[in-house]
């Protein structure tokens, strides 16, 4: 993961957060793309190491079809207790 020094960190996190909870909700990302009307490619390219930048537009829509609270897009405590979990 990226240094929290780095503005990289914030994508890095994004990422691993929403794919955490697709998978959480039993989604696949061509599902969540659909759901969103977004290509799968672009949902892959979101859940990638290699990110690319995303609106807030975006993330509201994501935490809005998730049916969540778009603060836990943003939460480290989640992503790190998964990453412990992995190892």
């Amino acid at each position: 993961m990226y240094d929290k020094n780095d503005e990289n960190y914030v994508y890095e996190l994004v990422s691993a957060n929403i794919k955490r909870i697709r998978k959480n909700k039993g989604l696949t990302q061509a599902q969540l793309a659909e759901k969103m009307a977004y290509s799968t490619q672009f949902i892959s390219n979101i859940e990638s190491k290699n990110h690319q930048t995303f609106s807030l537009g975006t993330l509201w829509r994501l935490a809005n079809v998730l049916d969540i609270d778009i603060k836990e897009l943003f939460d480290e405590s989640a992503v790190a207790v998964t990453k412990n979990i992995k190892k």
